[in-house]
């Protein structure tokens, strides 16, 4: 079992920057991938990044590519995304999720995921 419990999310002007955190609970966080996905009102869950076990393999969507940047401190049982030139259409609730067994090329699918966040808010204003 994990518990994950997103942080860091809040109100940012456009070109803005914000830090999420995910803190996971359990001893074996670093045997899982981790992801971040988004959900703006009225619209679909969608992917945003994910990491691997060890950190080694990164994936984003296109939309966030070369402004986010996900990371993790095993150590630290958490992981991070780091939000640059922040832009209105990036307001969402965050989650972080985690999976443990994965087929290859799947971390995009939110539908992989076993363990979810409450989610936190991230609003960029215009």
């Amino acid at each position: 079992q994990v518990q994950l419990v997103e942080s860091g999310g809040g109100l940012v002007q456009a070109g803005g920057s914000l830090r999420l955190s995910c803190a996971a609970s359990g001893r074996t966080f670093s045997s899982y991938h981790m992801g971040w996905f988004r959900q703006a009102p009225g619209k679909e869950r969608e992917f945003v990044a994910a990491i691997s076990w060890s950190g080694g393999k990164t994936y984003y969507a296109d939309s966030v590519k070369g402004r986010f940047t996900i990371s993790r401190d095993n150590a630290k049982n958490t992981v991070y995304l780091q939000m640059n030139s922040l832009k209105p259409a990036d307001t969402a609730v965050y989650y972080c999720a985690a999976v443990q067994a994965i087929v290859a090329g799947t971390l995009q699918r939110s539908s992989i995921y076993d363990y979810w966040g409450q989610g936190t808010q991230v609003t960029v204003s215009s």
